[in-house]
């Protein structure tokens, strides 16, 4: 299985090239970015995207995949910026979300990716069918932008009522998208149904992973072995996928952790199993 790192490990702060030089000497042999204004300046296409773009081209690491926006502003909605939802009722919401989506996939242009990681909804959102259907809109709307940038879109299950296993596979299986997939989360799995029950129900459209832990309290982002999720069955689960997805870490920042030297551990560790 490949391994992978989101840049979310580095969220908080300005993404440039030495950061990913660490990341690769941990072991990373593919990335997911992780699209925020303050982290990748997305929307600076001369300067900061064709910054981190010559380091792809001369490292030869692949970018996998970028994670959609949560929020368009610099503060990552702290300066009162509404969630980016693709799932928002309001259509004049719902149109800025997919404008700033386009904006993240137009990295394309610059990064070739594979995959553009989607949630529907924001955390713990509740369900309702206007908001299926708004969604919908939005998920063919964003496709047709995305295909000749060469992009497929991945749904994420997030602990919410829109984004369960069984809707994702409804909603999929509604839109007939045939290239639309999921990118599956261990870790909310493990806050929600469960890993082995989520897995049962998406593993015919899993492309890629969130790969961290948690106590089953909160949605920690924790390394590998740090939380309650049994990795062993984990890891198992995931290599009888029909599509071997990669591993791909995405760890929240801890100031005392360094993750170059993390990464190489928990990859090994994540191998032994």
């Amino acid at each position: 299985m490949l391994n992978a790192i989101s840049t979310y490990v580095y969220v908080k702060q300005r993404l440039h090239p030495g950061l990913l030089d660490g990341l690769m000497r941990g072991g990373a042999q593919a990335f997911e970015i992780f699209a925020a204004r303050q982290h990748l300046d997305y929307v600076n296409r001369k300067q900061h995207v064709r910054e981190i773009a010559d380091w792809f081209r001369t490292s030869g690491v692949a970018l996998h995949s970028v994670h959609a926006p949560l929020y368009g502003d610099y503060e990552w909605g702290r300066s009162g910026a509404p969630p980016v939802n693709v799932s928002a009722i309001d259509r004049a919401h719902r149109v800025e979300a997919m404008d700033e989506i386009k904006r993240a996939l137009e990295i394309a242009e610059h990064i070739p990716f594979r995959f553009l990681i989607q949630h529907l909804g924001t955390a713990h959102e509740s369900f309702d069918e206007r908001k299926v259907e708004a969604a919908m809109t939005s998920i063919e709307h964003l496709r047709a932008f995305a295909k000749p940038l060469g992009v497929r879109i991945l749904l994420e299950n997030i602990p919410n009522e829109l984004s369960t296993p069984e809707r994702l596979v409804e909603f999929i299986q509604a839109t007939r998208l045939a290239d639309l997939g999921v990118c599956f989360d261990l870790g909310h799995a493990h806050l929600m149904s469960g890993v082995p029950q989520s897995f049962a129900i998406l593993k015919g459209y899993i492309q890629s992973t969130h790969v961290h832990d948690n106590g089953k309290d909160r949605d920690s982002h924790l390394w590998p072995g740090d939380g309650s999720i049994d990795w062993k069955q984990a890891i198992k689960l995931l290599r009888s996928a029909p599509h071997t997805p990669p591993l791909l870490l995405e760890i929240e920042e801890d100031e005392k952790v360094n993750p170059e030297e993390k990464m190489g551990e928990t990859f090994r560790k994540l191998d032994q199993l």
